[in-house]
């Protein structure tokens, strides 16, 4: 990532599959998925969004992938 595009969207997440996931057989072993986001409100909203029971899932099915947050603003 550029410095501009760290400084534009400064709030991430990184999206995996969990440790021992069958689906990585099928992926590099170290998958991921990086989206970015403007402020921290919107990325957290996303995160919640992909993170949930989907309408058309089976009830108690969640997605199997991790999500973590990644805080870029160079501040501690």
């Amino acid at each position: 990532m550029n410095k501009a595009e760290q400084t534009e969207t400064p709030y991430g997440i990184r999206i995996s599959l969990p440790d021992g996931d069958p689906f990585a057989q099928l992926l590099d072993d170290g998958w991921n998925k990086m989206h970015w986001y403007k402020n921290r409100h919107e990325r957290d909203q996303m995160m919640k969004e992909m993170s949930r029971e989907h309408q058309y899932s089976r009830k108690g099915d969640k997605p199997a992938l991790v999500f973590e947050a990644i805080d870029n603003t160079g501040t501690a």
